[in-house]
């Protein structure tokens, strides 16, 4: 074996890059924590930290007094919040599945057309990614019901002019319309995938044994497409239970707070920025907030539980 001198080039080579080797994954290691430490403290900045704030103001008075549930007890005794709470869950029994069945139609209709299909796949999904702003605004105009398109389409049925968002009857409804006209494209698409995902040998062994078209979708897409519909339907409870941007912008304005005429569009989220924006007590919508947090939280892991089966094929 041949020794190398202590002082020869080839062991002041070795001893030169003998502590560039042995710290090549701590290196690695430290960028990569590095890289990660930087979205997790600006999560902990803009997520956690303001949330145990919130959390911890729903407890305090608007002046400043001591630990006290006095906000919670507000809460529960003001009819506002459950006509806020009610309308949230009309929200979420009209939109979500009016988005699901929508969305599983189209993508079961686009699936089975050969040509345009990325053209039909875009112009599905445009409103979903259009701001819900601009989307309000349009809406808002076509329901005026003295020149808005909608009123002068049913004119050429003979049907009479509707209030729409002046309506306290039709004004949660109108609303609803403007959500699921926009989110079900979305619906569509995931539901595309998930129908992409489903073997064909599965249809091709289903129609020889004599399965008809009906019997394919219940006992082969409906199962299969169990888990798009699960994420569909929890994202969307989710979102019906935070619905503020269209109803703000829908029946906002002109001097009025969101959620009319009477409160009768009035969601949680909408309740929360009256209170904590118009009327100035954040420590009272603090306590609303912690109540749709944990509203949230029950009806997504009751979905999970619920919806979420297994099947054997």
């Amino acid at each position: 074996m041949k020794r190398v001198a202590p002082e020869s080039p080839q062991m002041r080579s070795l001893l030169r890059d003998w502590p560039n080797r042995g710290s090549l994954e701590s290196k690695r290691a430290l960028t990569a924590y590095t890289f990660l430490a930087i979205p997790m403290l600006f999560f902990l900045g803009i997520r956690i930290a303001p949330t145990i704030y919130a959390f911890a103001m729903s407890f305090f008075k608007k002046n400043g007094s001591g630990f006290t549930l006095y906000n919670y007890q507000k809460m529960f005794a003001s009819p506002d919040f459950w006509h806020a709470l009610t309308n949230t869950l009309l929200y979420v029994i009209i939109t979500v599945p009016s988005q699901l069945a929508i969305g599983i139609v189209l993508a079961l209709m686009i699936g089975r057309i050969e040509r345009f299909k990325g053209l039909y796949r875009t112009i599905y999904f445009l409103p979903y990614i259009t701001s819900a702003v601009a989307i309000s605004w349009v809406w808002r105009l076509m329901y005026d019901p003295n020149n808005g398109f909608i009123n002068a389409f049913l004119e050429l049925f003979h049907i009479p002019a509707q209030q729409w968002l002046k309506s306290p009857s039709e004004a949660l409804v109108a609303v609803s319309i403007v959500i699921i006209w926009q989110s079900s494209g979305y619906a569509a698409l995931i539901s595309m995938a998930g129908l992409e995902s489903i073997p064909k040998s599965y249809y091709e062994a289903a129609r020889i044994d004599g399965a008809s078209p009906w019997q394919l979708f219940w006992r082969i897409t409906w199962p299969l497409l169990n888990p798009t519909l699960v994420f569909l339907a929890v994202t969307g409870v989710i979102g019906a239970l935070q619905t503020f941007t269209q109803i703000a912008n829908l029946t906002g304005g002109s001097g009025g707070q969101a959620g009319g005429p009477l409160n009768s569009t009035l969601s949680i989220v909408v309740y929360v920025y009256n209170q904590g924006f118009n009327n100035f007590n954040l420590q009272f919508a603090s306590a609303v907030t912690v109540v749709l947090f944990i509203l949230i939280l029950i009806v997504t892991i009751l979905q999970m539980k619920l919806i979420n089966r297994t099947y054997d094929y």
